[in-house]
């Protein structure tokens, strides 16, 4: 019983990194779109979509890009941040999940 619960435990962190992924990736997407005038940043729903996309994701980028060194305007802390993602999934359906069936 407390084996299949743990295994749910996992299973739901795994998701969540999963959708967490989706997030990392439209932030990428939605400063290359205001980075090039495609949307209008002074638009009220644009600036509440990009707050909120960044109050998810800057507390975990913040720190990778204080350890990266300065590249000029090309910003890889999202691409260190999915391969940590990506890393993070496969041990947990990897190694966690089999170890605790």
């Amino acid at each position: 019983m407390a084996t299949n619960f743990a295994v749910v435990v996992l299973n739901f962190i795994s998701y969540v990194i999963g959708l967490y992924t989706w997030v990392i990736i439209a932030v990428v997407i939605f400063s290359w779109l205001v980075a090039f005038n495609v949307i209008n940043s002074q638009s009220d729903f644009v600036r509440a979509v990009w707050q909120g996309l960044n109050a998810l994701t800057e507390p975990l980028l913040r720190p990778i890009r204080r350890m990266l060194p300065d590249l000029g305007g090309l910003d890889i802390s999202p691409i260190i941040l999915l391969l940590g993602c990506f890393f993070l999934q496969q041990v947990i359906g990897g190694v966690l999940v089999p170890a605790v069936r």
